[in-house]
Order: C-alpha cells, then sequence, then structure tokens
C-alpha cells in the first residue's frame, strides 16, 4: 500500500510540476509573442497546386488547386446549421476556453514522454488557424509550442466570432475548393446560409480529411458515418433535438456532379490523391506537388471507351448497369489502367463511385489460388478428381448427395450436370464446382486464406466465415487487388504490390518519392507456371468455351478465369500474359442481381476488346514451360485413374482411396478410412460407376454430363 501511494504521489507531484512548467512558459511566451493582424488571413495567396501526370510525365491527368475557389462571407451570412455542425465535431469547447485547452496539452506532454509525439489530442479551432495561417508545416516541439503560444494571444487580441469566421472563410473543403461558401455552391449549388442541417453536417465531415472524405472518391461509407457522427455530437451538445437528428439522419443528400473539365482518368485520380494525402497530409497537396503516375493514358482511354459501350448494351442483355476495369503491369505492379465505373460523370449508377476498390464476393475467380496450393503440396496438373454428386457434411450421410439443407453441404456444378472423373486441368479451365471444393479440403482452408492473402487478398476474412464454400468466392475482394494477386501468376509467383505513383517532387523539384517495386515470392516459379498453362489451354476449356471464344487469342499466351456469384450478382474475368493483367467487374452498384448468366457472355466481351489493344501495344510474350509429370508420381496424378486392384479388378475409387492428401506423392494409405471424408467421396465415385459402367470399362476421361435434381440454388462459374 505504502508504495501505491508513493507512485501516487510521485505522479501527482509530476502532473504539478508540468502544470507550473506549462503555465509558466505560456506566461512568458505570451508575453512576448506578436500577432499578425487577423484581416490578412482572408487575402492569402492560395498554395501552390499540385499537378498529377501520366507514367510520360507529360500529360496533366489533374491540377489539383487550378483555379482555387473562395468567397470571404461574414459569420452572418452562414447558417446556424455549419457553425453548429463544424464546432460540434471540431471544438466542443470553442466559446468556453482561451485558444487551448490544457487537458489535451497535458496528454501531449505525457505522450512525448513515453516517447510519442507532441501532436497528441484535438487541436482547438483556434489552433488550427494559426496552424494553417501563421505557421509552417514542418513537425517539432517549437512549433507546437509556437502554435499554443499564438492561439492563446490571438483570443487576446480578436473575439471568438473573428476567428471562427476566418476558420470557416480558409479552410479547404476538396480539389480547389476554400471556404464554407465555395464549399456550398460547388457540393449543393447553394449559398452558405441556405445549408440544410444533413448538408451541413456533411460539410463539417469533411474537414478532418478533404480528400479521403470526398463524396466523389472511395470512402462515401466512411463519409456517411462521419455526417452521422457530426449529427450524433450536435445532438450530445444540445445543438438540435431528437426530432431534427432523425430528420437529418434520414434526409436524401445529393451532391452535385464534379466539373467534367481538366481530368483525366478521374477515378485513378482520385484514388492517387487519397494515397497522397494518406502518406504526406491534405495540407501537402496545397504545396506545389509533382506526381508523376503509372497511368498509361492511351490504354486508359481506349478502356473507358470500350467499358462504357459494353457497360451499357449490359443493362439491356443481363440487367447490368455498372462495370470496372483494372490493368497492372506484372513485372512491377503499376497500375496502367483504373475504369471505376462507365462514366465517372453518370448520375444514374453514381458513377463517381469506384467499383475497383469496393469489396465484392469473386465467385470461380477464387479456384486459381486453391489450386495452386494443391499443386505446391504435390499434386499435378493431371492429378484426376470425380466430378459426381457428393455429400461434404459429416453431419449427413453419404447418400445424401442430393441434401444441401443446413447442415448439409451437397453443392452444385454450374450447369446441375456432372461430368465424372477429370483432371485438375480441366476441371479449373472449365470451372467445375465438385473437384474445385475437394481440392479446397484436400488442401486445408486455413492454408488456403492463408495463401491468398499472401497474394494480396487481404479483405478475407477467417475460414470459420467460409468453410468448404470459400473456393466458390464465399470470401470479398477488390478487383484491383485481385488483377495484383492474377499478376503474381503471371509475373512467376512474384507479387509486386499494385501502386499507381512512380515519382513524386516537391515545389523546389526536390526529390520525396522513387518508385521501388515491394516484391515478395508468394509460389514457386514451376507452381506459378503450371497454373498459367491450366489457364491458358483452350482445349480443356471444352465444350464449356469454344476455341475461338472470346477467352482466346490465336497466336498468344494468355491465361484467363472467369467467376460469376450466387444469384449472378457480381460478373469478373481476370486474364493475363507475362506483360500485362487485366481484370473486369460486372453488377449493380446496389448489389442487385443481373440476369442468370455465366461471366463468360456478361464480361468476356468488353475484356476481350481491351485485352485484345493491349496485346497489339505491348511486347508479345510467353510463359516459361510448364512442369513435367513423371512415371514416378502415383496414376492418379498421372491421369491415370483406371487402377487394377489386388485381384487384378478395375474399380474406379476416389482420390482419398489411392493417396495420402498430406503426402499425395507418397505411398498409398493403408487404411483410407480414417480421413473423414473418404466414405463421401467413394459413396459418390461408387454411384456413378453403377451408372456408367461402360464408361469406366474403357477409362474414357470424356465429360459426360448428367442433370442432377437438387435443392441447392447455387450457382457458381
Amino acid at each position: 500500500m505504502a508504495s501505491w501511494r508513493h507512485i501516487l504521489f510521485v505522479s501527482l507531484l509530476t502532473i504539478f510540476g508540468l502544470g507550473f512548467l506549462v503555465g509558466g512558459g505560456i506566461l512568458l511566451v505570451v508575453a512576448t509573442t506578436q500577432v499578425p493582424d487577423i484581416n490578412s488571413f482572408s487575402s492569402r495567396q492560395v498554395d501552390q497546386s499540385t499537378k498529377i501526370y501520366d507514367r510520360t510525365g507529360q500529360v496533366l491527368l489533374y491540377d489539383y488547386n487550378r483555379d482555387a475557389k473562395r468567397n470571404i462571407v461574414p459569420l452572418s451570412a452562414i447558417s446556424p446549421h455549419t457553425i453548429n455542425a463544424t464546432i460540434a465535431i471540431e471544438d466542443s469547447s470553442f466559446y468556453a476556453h482561451g485558444g487551448i485547452r490544457i487537458t489535451s496539452i497535458i496528454r501531449a506532454l505525457f505522450a512525448n514522454t513515453l516517447g510519442g509525439a507532441l501532436s497528441q489530442g484535438g487541436s482547438t479551432i483556434t489552433q488550427q488557424v494559426v496552424k494553417n495561417e501563421l505557421l509552417t508545416r514542418q513537425k517539432s516541439v517549437i512549433r507546437k509550442i509556437n502554435e499554443w503560444m499564438l492561439a492563446i494571444k490571438l483570443e487576446q487580441s480578436y473575439s471568438k466570432d473573428q476567428i471562427l469566421e476566418t476558420y470557416l472563410n480558409n479552410i479547404p473543403y476538396g480539389s480547389t475548393l476554400y471556404g464554407i461558401e465555395a464549399a456550398a455552391a460547388a457540393y449543393f449549388n447553394k449559398p452558405a446560409k441556405d445549408l440544410s442541417l444533413a448538408q451541413a453536417a456533411y460539410l463539417a465531415a469533411m474537414i478532418q480529411a478533404p480528400s479521403y472524405y470526398s463524396p466523389y472518391g472511395t470512402h462515401q461509407t466512411e463519409l456517411t458515418a462521419r455526417k452521422n457522427l457530426v449529427l450524433e455530437r450536435m445532438r450530445e451538445i444540445g445543438f438540435i433535438d431528437e426530432a431534427a437528428y432523425t430528420a437529418a439522419l434520414s434526409e436524401q443528400v445529393s451532391f452535385a456532379p464534379a466539373g467534367r473539365n481538366a481530368i483525366i482518368a478521374p477515378h485513378f485520380v482520385f484514388y492517387i490523391l487519397d494515397q497522397l494525402e494518406k502518406t504526406y497530409g491534405a495540407k501537402a497537396l496545397m504545396s506545389g506537388l509533382k506526381v508523376t503516375t503509372t497511368l498509361d493514358v492511351d490504354l486508359q482511354v481506349k478502356a473507358e471507351e470500350i467499358v462504357r459501350t459494353y457497360a451499357l448494351e449490359n443493362v439491356k442483355k443481363f440487367n447490368a448497369s455498372n462495370a470496372s476495369l483494372v490493368a497492372i503491369d506484372p513485372s512491377s505492379g503499376q497500375i496502367l489502367t483504373m475504369v471505376g465505373s462507365r462514366n465517372f460523370f453518370d448520375t444514374e449508377i453514381d458513377g463517381q463511385y469506384n467499383a475497383t476498390l469496393s469489396s465484392r464476393q469473386p465467385g470461380s475467380t477464387m479456384k486459381p489460388f486453391i489450386y495452386s496450393l494443391a499443386l505446391s503440396n504435390g499434386y499435378t496438373r493431371n492429378t484426376v478428381i470425380f466430378d459426381v454428386p457428393t455429400q461434404f457434411s459429416t453431419e449427413c450421410k453419404p447418400s445424401d448427395t442430393t441434401n444441401n439443407t443446413p447442415p448439409c453441404y451437397a453443392p452444385s456444378n454450374y450447369d446441375d450436370a456432372f461430368r465424372g472423373p477429370m483432371t485438375f486441368e480441366t476441371a479449373l479451365a472449365q470451372s467445375i464446382n465438385i473437384p474445385a471444393i475437394k481440392t479446397l479440403y484436400l488442401v486445408g482452408i486455413q492454408k488456403a486464406i492463408n495463401l491468398a492473402k499472401s497474394f494480396g487478398l487481404t479483405t478475407l476474412g477467417d475460414p470459420n466465415q467460409y468453410g468448404l464454400t470459400f473456393v466458390l468466392g464465399g470470401g470479398e475482394v477488390r478487383l484491383l487487388d485481385l488483377t495484383g494477386a492474377y499478376s503474381a501468376l503471371a509475373n512467376d509467383g512474384v507479387l509486386n504490390t499494385p501502386t499507381g505513383v512512380l515519382e513524386i517532387s516537391d515545389a523546389a523539384g526536390n526529390e520525396l518519392y522513387k518508385f521501388s517495386p515491394e516484391s515478395s515470392v508468394v509460389l514457386p516459379t514451376n507452381i506459378a507456371r503450371d497454373v498459367s498453362a491450366m489457364l491458358s489451354n483452350a482445349y480443356a476449356r471444352l465444350p464449356e468455351y469454344p476455341l475461338n471464344s472470346p477467352l482466346s487469342f490465336a497466336g498468344y499466351d494468355v491465361a484467363v478465369k472467369t467467376g460469376t456469384t450466387d444469384d449472378t450478382r457480381d460478373a469478373w474475368i481476370i486474364g493475363y500474359t507475362p506483360s500485362i493483367t487485366i481484370g473486369v467487374w460486372v453488377g449493380n452498384n446496389d448489389n442487385s442481381p443481373m440476369v442468370k448468366s455465366v461471366a463468360g457472355f456478361i464480361a468476356a466481351p468488353m475484356w476481350n476488346k481491351v485485352m485484345s489493344y493491349a496485346l497489339s501495344k505491348y511486347p508479345k510474350t510467353y510463359f516459361g514451360e510448364s512442369s513435367p509429370i513423371f512415371d514416378s508420381v502415383p496414376p492418379m496424378l498421372q491421369g491415370n485413374w483406371r487402377i487394377p486392384d489386388t485381384q487384378g479388378s478395375i474399380i474406379p475409387h476416389s482420390l482419398l482411396y489411392w493417396t495420402d492428401k498430406n503426402n499425395p506423392q507418397g505411398p498409398t494409405p493403408t487404411n483410407p478410412s480414417e480421413d473423414r471424408q473418404f466414405e463421401y467421396w467413394e459413396y459418390g465415385v461408387t454411384a456413378w460407376y453403377a451408372m456408367h459402367p461402360d464408361l469406366f470399362s474403357g477409362g474414357i476421361m470424356l465429360p459426360v454430363p448428367l442433370t442432377k435434381t437438387s435443392t441447392s440454388t447455387t450457382s457458381f462459374y
């Protein structure tokens, strides 16, 4: 107890000592600090513009601060809603403090003592005026102390209303907008005095990070959440009552379209601005940066044209209102093209929403990662897996091959047909579900998710969220990340993290950033080449796709995979050569279903057109040689399922009968029934054999569809 009291006593002394030092320092510095004329704030020069260029450094995509807009208005011309919303979220005690909050300073001092920085705690509005208008951007202890001193002095020299008026007339609200009047006009086509409560809350929400919370960027959900936080704070403080709070929450607010002029690749530009703000802070965007990006303008313009054309056709054909596309250079991870919607300026579909950064279910585009893990574990492209009706849930009977009601799990293929024995290569090329689910069981769900995350698919969750449906696209991924993941397959198993920036320099020409690939080996070279061989084999796609389908390009090595989710809410196609990877998503922003079809019809045509153009302008390259399959591996891994038993009879068995899933190239299991799935897989194969003895006797591995009556409504392709 004595020791505890001693610690408390020392802590109190420390606090009082800090308070004395701070208080004494404040009195001394305040007395000697000069305050500039506050009237000069409104007439200060706008910071230098940040310019965003294409990869050549010659084509200007966007001039962030060009033609900056600011209209100075008195506080009386700003709606009370706006004033109260800003105070509520930025500085709720604005009218009570003397420029600084002592508690925030003490907290900052403690944080600095413990190894932090003197940036802890929220700044008051007065401090923000000082920081934005009077001080440099350099972060240091001395600068922070100067900020505190000037804030106190400013409060002694000017009224609260003068300080607040200066603040609201000068803070940035995104792009070229400075001050509340310009923001109200640009976003809502009205003066600041006429802003509604919800509109005022939106603008107050943007102050913290204007690019991140831009209504035209990729964080509209976060913007709405912060708007709701503003309203909640206003209610707590007493600025609004419960009725006004409820009404503002439900108010439908529409933002005016962003300007069409002087911006190329708008989705990409806002993506870059968001990255810059996260790295350097919002003020850096007004400091005259020169940013050379990775964008190929020629390919971007062509892709925008193609996506727009086919997306509009898809509205009539498939009830699919939107589409997005990403192109990446696999050798570097550089983003060559980013088309976030069919048209950035299309208000009918919220075209400013960037679908390449939206999390959606990927359907069968997850299958290559599962097969790549199986190949890494010792299986081969020719490994035989049976596509037959199968019950996977051990809580149900093996014979329940048509029962898909939980806890039973007896999924179907996209066409409710089954093809019998298939190789890994044909099963992947034709996107057959049952073999993929069995392959996921062979490798393990946790290991499969770990591998997918190593490919950059970090939005995936835990295994218990998906179960065996993971291989059918049960998780959620972003098109940008998925295209980057396939780029690792194109690049012999080396992942280069997708990036959009080549160089950044400041206004004086000093280099702030120079591109260097962030590389990691996620798959052995031979395995990546095997997967590419599987995905580029047009003959293996037969009969699902003809040789002249939109997935094939005569004379070129192009690997490709489609994916369509349950109820056809998302259609995907990702394809690559060693020179370029192109990914396409088609669907509706509100997640409503399209007309039931497969991605080969919905998404492949537009992907084909963009890939054709890319092949014409990028180097013609070929995949490396795939791995040979030696006679020394077990027969099922060679593609031979006609294996005689000890009596010389040929009775087909499942893969689990002949191989140990953890050591597929090892000896045949002495007791395969120890595997909990063995009985279930065997039942399906035995039932198939009973129905097709003629096929088995010849060892023919042709797909012979069998229509299945099933309660399953799942359709993946």
